[in-house]
């Protein structure tokens, strides 16, 4: 089952615990995502979300979660990004780059009581290409899951997620919906 989830329930408790502690303020945007760190304008860095989407929140927040110190003083951590309609070394390399967040984001969103999918992002690309690699990337999406629930996730990443549990009250229902099937 999924709840509905308020992004207005998960912007000040983000930054309620991430401001004093990260210098880093969650904040609805417009089309695209972005990571834009303090500069002589913005004092705080701003994990900039799309349209207000509670899941676009999700992804970004889980990016910054395996951020470290070097990643998060760059635009967008320092990441590439290609668009839409990739080649398949293209998305290969995307995918890569999305295990470990994907796999927070999972967790998370769990946390909430949201179902979560795997995104390839790659709606234009080949279809047979994008179709066989979807079962590849979810099964390591959900290997790493399981290996940040075995021996932890991130720091930042388990005092979002110990907060979610508490804010949704869901600490003795996370884990029941993890891993059923999409």
């Amino acid at each position: 089952m999924t709840v509905a989830l308020d992004i207005n329930d998960l912007i000040p408790l983000f930054n309620r615990l991430f401001l004093q502690s990260e210098n880093t303020l969650l904040v609805a945007g417009g089309d695209e995502p972005i990571y834009q760190p303090a500069d002589e304008h913005h004092p705080h860095h701003r994990l900039i979300f799309a349209h207000g989407f509670y899941e676009s929140a999700l992804h970004e927040i889980s990016h910054w979660c395996i951020a470290g110190p070097e990643r998060r003083k760059q635009v967008d951590f320092g990441y590439w990004y290609e668009p839409d309609g990739r080649s398949a070394q293209q998305q290969r390399a995307f995918e890569q780059v999305e295990i470990k967040p994907q796999a927070v984001e999972w967790i998370l969103s769990e946390a909430c009581g949201r179902r979560f999918y795997v995104s390839t992002d790659n709606l234009n690309g080949d279809p047979a290409a994008v179709e066989a690699g979807l079962a590849r990337f979810r099964q390591a999406v959900r290997e790493q899951a399981c290996l940040y629930l075995t021996h932890g996730l991130p720091p930042r990443a388990e005092v979002l997620k110990k907060a979610l549990l508490d804010y949704y009250q869901r600490q003795s229902l996370f884990g029941v919906h993890l891993f059923a099937p999409e």
